[in-house]
C-alpha cells in the first residue's frame, strides 16, 4: 500500500488521549470473491455450501503436470469492477507466484498479481453522517489497485482431537483484492467505505458481498499519529467478516496503539485478529513485507493482455450504479438526497422501489418503502429479499389510497394484514368491510353527535380555532377510522363556523 497523505487533518475526527489529540489512519484491503460459475484457473464449481472437497479439480489439488488456465469471465468481472470504481484499466497485467506457507493451498504458493495488477488507481465517494445538524458529508476515498488472485482452502481444527482437516472447496476460487489508499480517518468512514464498495459490487454483479459466507472480507490496516504528523507504524487486522466488526476493530486498535505510545512504548508492525466476543484485537504474527513473499512471474501463465475494444464492450453493458441512480431519483422523482440514498443503498431495495413507483407518486412510494416496509423488515430482522409484501401488493395499497377507497390510517392497518397473511389488498378491503366512509350524510351525523356531546370543547374552539382538530380526531375514532378525513375536516369546520384564512 502506497502511503501518501491526501487529506487535511480534521479535528472532528480526532481521538482524545491523555497527552492530547490523535488521528487514526485507516486503509482497507477487501477480498471480494468473483461471481463466476468456476474457479480462476480451473473448471471446478464455486457453489457455496457443497460438501467438503467436492468442488476440487486436479488443478486445485496441485496434481503433477496440471497447469492453470485463466477463466475469461473472471477477467471480465475484474474489468467491470475497475470501471465501476472509476479506475484505470491496465490492458497488460502479470500473474505472479506469492511464496508463503499455505497449509490449505496444495501447490504451496498463491497465484496473485504484484507489480502489474489488472486495475490501477480509482476512487469511491462515501457519505458520512448525519452530524448534529442532520447533514451528510461526502468524502473521496482513493483506490490504490485491484488485482486478481486465487483463494486458499479452509483448515478445520475442531473436527478431530489431534488432527486438522482441510476443505479445498475454496482453493482456487477467484478473488479480487481491492486495496484502498490510507484515506480513512475514522471507524465510521471505514464502515461507510465497505458498505459503498459492497453496494457497487452487487450492482455490477461481480461479487455477491455476502460477508457471512466469506465471499467478502476485509484486512484492516490501522495506525495512529499526532494530527498532521508522519504516518505511524500500522497493524493489519486480518479477515474481518462484517461491517460492524470493521468499525469495532478500528476503535479498539486505535485506542490500544494510543495507550502504548502515550506510555512511552512503540508499535510493532504485526498481523492481528479481531475477537468479536471480547471486542478486542490480539496478535497473530509479525507482519510480512512484499519481499518476504519472494514474488516472481508465474512461468505457467503468459501476461494477460487485451485491447480497448474489449474494455469498451464491457463498459457499454454496465448497469446504472448507485451514485447515478441516486442523482436520477432526486431529479426525476423529486426525492430528497437522504431518501434517495437509502433507496439506492442496496440494489434489491432500489429495484423494489422502482417497480413500486412506476406510474405512481414517487415521494409517496418512497415514504412507504422507507418508513413502513424497511421499518417492518428491520423490526423482524429480515432483509429486503425476505419481504412478505411484494411491490405489486404494496402498489395495490397505494392505488386504494389514491382512488379514495381507503384512508391513510386504514392503509396502515391493511399493510399489517398483508404483511401477516398475504393476499390481494383490494379483496381484503372488500371482504373485511374496510372501505372508508364517503357518505357525507353518515359523516355529518357523526360530526353532529360529537359536537352535541362536547359543548365545553365547542366554546374552546370558538376562542382558539386551531383546536378543531380535536373534533376531527373524535369523529375518526367514532367511525373506526373509516370516515374520509378530508370530508370530516370540512364538515367540522363548517359546523363550528371556522373560516380558513
Amino acid at each position: 500500500m502506497t502511503l501518501v497523505d491526501t487529506r487535511t487533518p480534521e479535528p472532528k475526527r480526532f481521538i482524545a488521549g491523555a497527552t492530547g489529540d490523535w488521528e487514526v489512519i485507516v486503509g482497507l484491503e477487501v477480498h471480494a470473491q468473483v461471481t463466476s460459475n468456476s474457479k480462476l484457473f480451473s473448471g471446478a464449481s464455486t457453489t457455496f455450501g457443497n460438501s467438503a472437497n467436492t468442488n476440487v479439480s486436479l488443478v486445485d489439488a496441485a496434481m503433477p503436470g496440471m497447469l492453470p488456465v485463466i477463466n475469461e469471465e473472471c477477467v471480465a468481472q475484474a474489468v467491470r469492477t475497475g470501471l465501476g470504481l472509476n479506475a484505470q484499466v491496465n490492458k497488460r497485467s502479470v500473474f505472479d507466484r506469492k511464496n508463503y506457507f499455505y497449509p490449505d493451498l496444495p501447490q504451496g504458493y498463491q497465484i496473485s498479481q504484484f507489480k502489474d495488477p489488472i486495475i490501477g488507481e480509482g476512487k469511491i465517494i462515501i457519505s458520512v453522517g448525519p452530524d448534529r445538524q442532520g447533514q451528510f458529508e461526502d468524502v473521496e476515498i482513493g483506490i490504490e489497485r485491484l488485482h486478481l488472485e486465487q483463494d486458499a482452502g479452509k483448515s478445520m481444527h475442531d473436527q478431530h482431537p489431534t488432527m486438522s482437516y482441510v476443505d479445498l472447496n475454496r482453493s482456487g476460487v477467484a478473488l479480487m483484492e481491492i486495496v484502498s489508499k490510507p484515506d480513512m480517518r475514522s471507524a465510521d468512514e471505514a464502515k461507510a467505505y465497505v458498505t459503498k464498495l459492497r453496494s457497487i459490487l452487487r450492482y455490477l454483479g461481480t461479487c455477491d458481498g455476502n460477508m457471512d459466507e466469506g465471499s467478502m472480507r476485509a484486512d484492516v490496516n490501522v495506525s495512529v499519529r499526532k494530527p498532521g504528523g508522519e504516518f505511524g507504524t500500522r497493524c493489519e487486522i486480518k479477515n474481518v467478516n462484517s461491517i460492524r466488526f470493521v468499525g469495532q476493530s478500528i476503535d479498539y486498535e486505535a485506542r490500544r496503539q494510543i495507550a502504548i505510545l502515550e506510555d512511552g512504548g512503540t508499535i510493532d508492525q504485526e498481523t492481528r485478529l479481531f475477537d468479536p466476543g471480547k471486542g478486542e484485537t490480539r496478535s497473530m504474527r509479525s507482519k510480512e513485507d512484499a519481499h518476504d513473499y519472494r514474488y516472481f512471474p508465474d512461468p505457467d501463465l503468459l501476461p494477460l493482455e487485451f485491447d480497448d475494444a474489449y474494455v469498451e464492450n464491457l463498459r457499454k453493458d454496465l448497469p446504472e450504479l448507485p451514485d447515478a441512480k441516486k442523482a436520477r431519483l432526486v431529479a426525476e422523482m423529486g426525492l430528497s438526497v437522504y431518501d434517495a440514498s437509502i433507496l439506492v443503498s442496496e440494489k434489491a431495495i432500489a429495484d423494489y422501489y422502482e417497480e413500486l413507483a412506476s406510474g405512481r407518486d414517487g415521494k409517496q412510494a418512497a415514504n412507504w418503502v422507507i418508513n413502513d416496509l424497511l421499518g417492518a423488515l428491520n423490526k423482524a430482522g429480515k432483509g429486503i429479499e425476505e419481504t412478505p409484501v411484494s411491490p405489486t401488493q404494496l402498489g395495490g395499497i397505494l392505488d386504494l389510497i389514491k382512488d379514495g377507497t381507503i384512508s391513510g390510517k386504514i392503509a396502515k392497518d391493511l399493510f399489517e394484514i398483508v404483511w401477516a397473511e398475504g393476499g390481494d389488498p383490494a379483496e381484503i378491503v372488500e371482504a373485511r368491510g374496510m372501505k372508508q366512509v364517503t357518505d357525507t350524510g353518515a359523516i355529518e351525523k357523526a360530526v353532529d353527535e360529537i359536537i352535541a356531546a362536547n359543548p365545553d370543547q365547542v366554546e374552546k374552539v370558538k376562542a382558539k380555532p386551531s383546536l378543531a382538530g380535536w373534533f376531527v380526531g373524535q369523529v375518526m375514532k367514532s367511525t373506526g377510522g373509516k370516515a374520509n378525513p378530508q370530508a370530516v375536516q370540512a364538515l367540522v369546520k363548517a359546523k363550528l363556523g371556522i373560516v380558513d384564512e
